[in-house]
Formats: structure tokens, sequence, C-alpha cells
């Protein structure tokens, strides 16, 4: 049986971040990943990397126009550029691993004891690894509901597999009104096809603020895509040249044509085969590996980390979990979930929508006294130097000490300008630092002035 001081299941960010520092350090350490074309994780081969290369590609076709065999034929072009892009990032995270002195090995992994993995290789061949540690970074797969017509059915997809489809659909039906839905309904709009949501919720993107949910909506409308709200998926048909969905909502029953249909409700942790009882791993009800705030499973010397420990779904997140635990193995052991600050995110969108902290409403439900600040974004310059006017920014504050407690942004760059703001919360600045900074010109981040100085 051969010995490691670390295996590490799972090649995704937080996996082979880790594996590169504890190799690093002089540990022992072994990588296991099932599938050669994930190395790297989640990020750079299905999520991340390759769908905001597409919204790039997507965007620029947008802006160029031309027929619709002009852009049938930049889609696919755009498609081939992210293989080849996705193919290169690969090959660096297994050449990076590998020469930190991590030892890299393909198979499937389950547990066989608390501190004992089997590895079944693809040549057929089992072998039983012993380690003094193991950490669980498998990541988390596509949800596909038991929707009657899915399975099997050839012109259904998930975000995984859209993005290797060659040929620019028609008309694509997006089943799911979830960030991930929309971001595919941003791109692919843009691309040229004719995009319809189906969720089954009432409230388009409920989480968000209202305000800022609705600018999201009409400009999503604005540009043809059609969003069915309060809307049930009977039934996916498929045909010989093209599919079918039908829906029944508020207008009752209706059959919408489908060139490729996108399953987009969710990803759920990536658990299954890993025999986790075996080694005596407790889960949640939802499915993920269950952890403390130093991402320790229930069971000693194993830990969990990014999707798979049911956590937000983000590849930095997964980064931030990878300096937890080895803070805990090669530093102090301070590092923990519950003080790794604010956890901004981006909805990729055109132009992208971006959060940190509470709403409005969460903000009043807490207790805080509440100021708030609203102002077009195109009421900034830069917006216009960029032909993107669209959007909305708003800002919570808190009145009695004059901290940031949230702020919404939904217009060109603000996947930058919301870093700024995580910044100032963790450092805990008052908004009017912000509000009387010198920024460069033109430049998104300058609305901070003109949109703090309307705080009442």
């Amino acid at each position: 049986m051969k010995q490691y001081d670390n295996i590490i299941i799972g090649f995704g960010k937080g996996g082979k971040t880790l594996a590169g520092a504890l190799a690093g350090a002089g540990q022992s350490t072994a990588l296991i990943e099932e599938s050669p074309k994930m190395y790297g994780g989640t990020c750079i081969n299905v999520a991340c990397i390759p769908t905001k290369t597409l919204e790039h590609s997507a965007r620029l076709s947008a802006a160029m126009g031309g027929s619709p065999e002009d852009k049938k034929a930049r889609y696919t072009k755009a498609v081939a550029e992210k293989r080849t892009l996705t193919g290169n990032l690969r090959q660096k995270n297994y050449g990076k691993a590998v020469s930190a002195g991590v030892e890299v090995i393909d198979g499937k992994a389950s547990f066989e004891g608390p501190h004992e993995v089997k590895v079944a290789s693809p040549d057929g061949k089992t072998e039983i690894l012993e380690g003094k540690r193991i950490f669980i970074n498998t990541g988390a797969s596509p949800f596909v509901p038991p929707i009657p017509g899915a399975k099997g059915n050839k012109f259904v997809y998930t975000s995984d597999t859209m993005m290797e489809r060659d040929e620019l659909p028609e008309d694509l039906v997006i089943i799911g009104g979830g960030y991930i839905g929309l971001e595919f309904a941003s791109y692919y709009s843009n691309f040229g096809s004719k995009v319809t949501v189906v969720q089954i919720e009432d409230t388009f993107i409920p989480r968000e603020e209202a305000d800022i949910a609705k600018a999201v909506y009409d400009d999503l409308t604005d540009r043809g895509i059609r969003i069915l709200k309060n809307t049930k998926t009977l039934e996916i048909e498929e045909g010989e040249r093209r599919g079918a969905v039908i829906v029944e909502g508020p207008g009752g029953m209706e059959t919408l044509p489908a060139d490729a249909v996108l399953i987009a409700t969710g990803r759920r942790p990536d658990i299954d085969g890993l025999a986790l009882e075996k080694a005596g791993i407790e889960t949640t009800e939802r499915g993920a590996v269950k952890t403390d705030e130093y991402l320790r499973t229930s069971a000693p010397d194993i830990w969990a980390m990014g999707d798979v420990a049911g956590g937000l779904q983000f590849t930095y997140i997964s980064l931030d979990d990878s300096r937890i635990v080895r803070d805990q193995i090669l530093g102090q052991g301070e590092r923990t979930t519950k003080n790794r600050g604010e956890v901004p995110y981006t909805v990729f969108l055109d132009p992208p929508m971006s959060r940190v902290g509470l709403s409005e409403a969460e903000a009043k439900a807490a207790g805080f006294e509440v100021k708030t600040a609203v102002m077009p974004a195109a009421a900034v310059p830069k917006a216009h130097v960029m032909r993107k006017p669209q959007g909305l920014l708003k800002v919570i504050i808190d009145g009695k000490n004059d901290r940031i407690l949230g702020a919404h942004f939904y217009s060109a760059e603000s996947q930058e300008m919301i870093n700024l703001i995580k910044l100032a919360m963790d450092a805990d600045l008052p908004y009017t630092l912000l509000r009387d900074n010198i920024y460069t010109h033109p430049t998104m981040s300058e609305a901070l002035n003109d949109l703090l100085g309307l705080v009442k």
C-alpha cells in the first residue's frame, strides 16, 4: 500500500492550490482526478473561464451585427477558441502541479476507511492508497430534475455540455431562471439565438434588490429574451430535427419550439461513489459534505473544500477554503469560514450584475437604521464611452456609523467596482472615504463620487 502525507480527491481550485502548497513544504502529496478533461477543476473547464470567454465573444458579435450566417460562423469560431483556451489551461494546471512535486493520479476515488482511498484507474486496475490526511474537493455537478423526455434527449443540454455545441441554436429554451440560466440567456441572445427562459418562480431573481431585478428584467426583455414566470415545464419532446418544450403557465399550456434545451436548475455537490460512510463522514440534508468553520469533516484528519462542502459555489471560495485548510497544517490555524469577510459575486450578464452584503430589506430586518442611494448607470460618463449606459447602482448604508452594509451594481464593469466595496467593508471604512476619494477619469469607479454623494 502506497503511503502519503496527503491525499487530495479532486483537481479543483482548492485541491490544486493546497496540493502545491503541501508538496512545496516537502510533504508527499497525491492528487486524484477522475477525468483528465477536468484538470484544474470546474472553473477553467466548464464554468468561469469558458463561459466568460463566450460572453466576451457574444458581446463582440452583437456589436458587429451582420447576417444570421455571420452570427452562426462567429459562434462556431468562439466555441473552437474556447476549447483551445481550456485545453491550454488544463495542461498548464497539470504541469504546475507536477512541477511542485505533486503526484497526479488518474482514476475514480472512493473511501475504504478513514485513511484509505481506493483508486479505480481508467485501465480497470485498482489500488489502495493510505493518507495521513485526506481532502475532498470533488466539486458539484448540474442537477437535472425528473422532467419527462429530458433523459437521453439529443436536444437537451446542461451548462457543462451546452458550450460543446458547435452550431448556434436558432431557438433556445432555458429551463431555470437562476443566475446560470440568465447568463446563458444573455450570451446566446447576443450571438443571435431566440431565447426563452422558463422559471417556476413567480418572482424574478427574488434574492436581489427589487429595483435591480426590475432593471435586469427590463433590459433582458428589451433585447428580445422572453421570460416566462410562474411556469412549469411539463415535458420535453424530441423530434427528428428539433425538440419542443411543453409548459404550463398563467395563460395555459404552450409548446415552445427548441433547437436546444438548456436545463439550468442548479448544481449539487458531487459525492456519488465516494463511499463517505466507510470513513465515517457525515453529509448535510442537501447532500453536501458536512464541515465545521475550519472545513473539518466529522472524521478526524479529513477536510472538504469548495462546492462539495455545500457553501457558495464560486471558485474564489474554493481558493479561500484552501487557505483555511493550509493555515491549519502549515500556519497558525487562525483562518476560518467565519472570518474571511464579505463575499461579493457577479452574474455576467450584459452588463454584469454584482453584489456584496445586505439588501435594503435585509438590513432593515436586522435592525439597522438604513440610508440608501440609487443612481442610473447612464449618469456615469464611462458607461457612454463603452456604449453601455444600461443599469442601476444602489448602496445600503448604516445611518448610525456610516459603514457600508451592502452594494448592488448592475452596470458595465460592476465586477471590478464591487471588489472595492468589499475591501472597504472588510476594512470597516466609512462610505464617506469612498465618496470623497479621487478616481481616475473616465472610469466606472468614479461613479462612487456621485452615487455616495446621494446617500440620505
